[in-house]
């Protein structure tokens, strides 16, 4: 897989906790493989209770798009960052009157690969910039090549300086 074909910052993007892997769809795919649920575009949805804050971590601190909003729908508001073309994105919810809480643990991660070392020092520079710092990873492997940030709800992005193989 060539990073480039997934769009963000030439990333490619997995849910830990999930184990699912973004991979770009292949001129040369069978239309069965097509159908497969792993080639299927990718939304990651969660509930919080700081929609405007999460917003703005994933916004402005990791500079994805918000390419999709509601309010109200049957309770719910919610927002969708991502880029437009990507095989994935984000969704955050909020039900009105409904409190969702925390993470669960500290070990639920979003990793955002990128192997470019100035690619990933820009993006580690916007989250400090941003007003937001990094926390020591649960897992200790993602601090030998990464930075991990947590958003207002606990749950935590790394961004690694690696490549997905």
């Amino acid at each position: 897989m060539n990073a480039k074909d997934i769009g963000l910052w030439g990333v490619a993007v997995f849910w830990a906790l999930a184990g699912a892997t973004i991979m770009p769809l292949q001129a040369k795919d069978s239309p069965e493989a097509l159908t497969q649920v792993g080639f299927a575009h990718l939304r990651v949805a969660r509930p919080t209770d700081h929609l405007d804050e999460i917003v703005r971590f994933y916004r402005d601190g990791l500079a994805l798009e918000v390419i999709a909003s509601f309010e109200d729908h049957d309770g719910f508001d919610g927002v969708m960052l991502g880029r437009k073309g990507s095989s994935y994105h984000l969704e955050f919810t909020h039900r009105r009157g409904h409190e969702a809480g925390r993470a669960p643990g500290q070990d639920n991660v979003l990793v955002f690969y990128l192997p470019d070392r100035d690619q990933w020092q820009t993006a580690v520079d916007r989250m400090l910039s941003s007003g937001y710092d990094p926390v020591p990873a649960f897992n200790p492997y993602w601090d030998t090549k990464g930075k991990t940030f947590e958003d207002i709800d606990g749950y935590r992005v790394v961004l690694q300086n690696a490549a997905w193989k």
